[in-house]
C-alpha cells in the first residue's frame, strides 16, 4: 500500500493513483454514516511519508515479533486488526466537530499501540534499548514497562497539549487498551487449555 502512495507524492500529475489512494483513507465523517467501512482496514496499511512508516515498523520490529510468537501467527494477524478497528473507534469517538470529522486518517500506529499494549503486561521487565538524546547521547536498558508506560502516558499527555498537529493521540491510546485487555483474554486462554497437562505439584513450584 505505501508505495502507491509513495509514487503520488513524487507523481502528483497521476491523479488516478492518488484518487485511489485516498479512497482507501479512513474518513470519521463516513464511517458514522456507515459508508467506507473497508477504509476501516484499507487505512491500518497507509502511511503518509517515509518517516512514518519508518517509525511504525521499527516500533514493530522491537514489540512485535514476541507477540506474534506468543500468540501464533493467526491469532496474532486477528489481534492486531482488532487493536487497529479500536483505535480507529477510539479516534472516531475523540472528534467533537463536523470539521474534525471530515480529516482522513491513516497509518498503522494504532494497531502497533495495541501490540505494545500486549507487550507491556506479557513482558513487562523484558530490557529495552533505548537511544537518549539530551545533553549527552547513550544507549540504556530500560525495562519494558517504564518504557511502554511512560509512551503512554505521553499520549495521554498530548491529548490535552498537541505539539504534533495531525496526530491521533486517541487512537494510540484505544490501541494500546485494546492490546492490553486482549492479552489479558488470550494468556487466560492459554493458560487454561495448559492446565490439565501439569501436574499439581508443578504448579505450586513455579
Amino acid at each position: 500500500m505505501f508505495i502507491p502512495l509513495l509514487y503520488s507524492t513524487f507523481f502528483p500529475e497521476d491523479t488516478t493513483v492518488r484518487q485511489f489512494i485516498t479512497s482507501l483513507f479512513m474518513v470519521p465523517a463516513d464511517i458514522l454514516q456507515t459508508k467506507n467501512l473497508h477504509t476501516l482496514f484499507t487505512s491500518m496499511f497507509l502511511h503518509a511519508d517515509i518517516f512514518h512508516i519508518a517509525g511504525n515498523m521499527l516500533f514493530l520490529y522491537v514489540f512485535g515479533d514476541n507477540v506474534e510468537d506468543a500468540f501464533g501467527h493467526f491469532r496474532y494477524l486477528l489481534f492486531y486488526i482488532i487493536c487497529g478497528l479500536a483505535a480507529d473507534f477510539a479516534h472516531i469517538l475523540s472528534l467533537t466537530t463536523p470539521a474534525e470529522l471530515a480529516i482522513p486518517t491513516l497509518g498503522a500506529s494504532g494497531a502497533i499501540s495495541g501490540v505494545m499494549g500486549a507487550y507491556i503486561l506479557m513482558y513487562p521487565r523484558a530490557r529495552i534499548r533505548t537511544l537518549i538524546l539530551a545533553y549527552f547521547i547513550a544507549v540504556v536498558s530500560i525495562p519494558a514497562f517504564f518504557f511502554l508506560g511512560f509512551w503512554f502516558l505521553l499520549q495521554l499527555l498530548y491529548t490535552w497539549v498537541d505539539i504534533a498537529g495531525g496526530v491521533a493521540y486517541w487512537a494510540h491510546i484505544g490501541g494500546f487498551i485494546a492490546g492490553m485487555i486482549l492479552a489479558l483474554i488470550l494468556r487466560r486462554r492459554k493458560r487454561k487449555r495448559l492446565k490439565p497437562a501439569i501436574p499439581y505439584y508443578a504448579e505450586t513450584q513455579i
